[in-house]
C-alpha cells in the first residue's frame, strides 16, 4: 500500500503544471497606443505589461494601436481583434474625430458599438476608458462637447476613466517628438503611469 502510495506521488509530480491563462489587456487605439515614432518595447502597453509582471501577475498585453485610426476605423475593426478572449479593454480613440471636426455624436456612437461588440464577445471584460482633449481652435463648444464624451461613455458603461490620458505630458516639449503631438519615451513613462493608476481598479 506505501509503495502504490509512493508511485503515485511520483506519477502526480510528473503531470506538467497547468499554468493559469493569463489576463488578456488589449489595448487598442491610435498612433499614441501603437507608440507614433518609438519602438513597440518604448510604447506604453508594453511598459504597463513590464511593470506588471514585476508585481508578479500573469499578464499579456496586446498592442492594437494604429496610426491614423479614426473611432469609425476603431469599430470597423475590432470584430476581428476579438476573435481572442480578451479579460480587459483599455479604448484609447477619439483623438482623430476631433482634430478633423468629426461630429460628437459619431465618435460617441462608434466608441460605444466598440464597448458593446467586446462585451458581446467577453461578458465579463472590464473597460478603461482613455479620456482625450483637442485643442479649441474648433470652437470652445466643439472641445468641451469633445471632453465630455468620455466620462459620460464611462459612467454610462461602468467603466473606469482615464480623465486624461496625456495628463503631464500634453504640452511639454522636453515629453513629446518634435511633431508636439506624440509622446518621446519619457513622456510614454508618464502615460503609463496614468493607465496603471486606472488598472488597479480593474485588478
Amino acid at each position: 500500500m506505501i509503495y502504490l502510495k509512493q508511485l503515485f506521488l511520483v506519477l502526480w509530480l510528473a503531470l506538467p503544471f497547468q499554468q493559469e491563462d493569463p489576463v488578456r489587456i488589449l489595448f487598442f487605439g491610435d498612433s499614441l497606443t501603437a507608440g507614433y515614432g518609438l519602438s513597440e518595447e518604448q510604447a506604453f502597453p508594453a511598459l504597463v505589461e513590464k511593470q506588471l509582471q514585476q508585481r508578479g501577475g500573469n499578464y499579456e498585453v496586446i498592442n492594437a494601436g494604429l496610426s491614423g485610426e479614426t473611432s469609425a476605423g476603431g469599430n470597423s475593426r475590432i470584430d476581428w481583434i476579438l476573435r481572442q478572449k480578451i479579460d480587459i479593454l483599455v479604448l484609447e480613440l477619439g483623438a482623430n474625430d476631433g482634430l478633423r471636426g468629426l461630429p460628437l455624436e459619431q465618435t460617441r456612437q462608434n466608441l460605444q458599438s466598440i464597448i458593446d461588440k467586446t462585451r458581446a464577445k467577453n461578458p465579463d471584460v472590464q473597460i478603461v476608458i482613455a479620456g482625450m482633449q483637442v485643442p479649441p481652435n474648433l470652437g470652445e463648444d466643439y472641445a468641451s462637447g469633445f471632453r465630455k464624451i468620455f466620462p459620460e461613455l464611462a459612467k454610462n458603461n461602468n467603466a473606469v476613466l482615464i480623465p486624461f490620458l496625456l495628463e503631464g505630458v500634453a504640452g511639454d516639449k522636453s515629453l513629446n517628438l518634435p511633431d508636439g503631438i506624440h509622446p518621446n519615451p519619457k513622456g510614454h513613462q508618464i502615460v503609463a503611469s496614468n493607465v496603471l493608476k486606472a488598472l488597479d481598479e480593474t485588478l
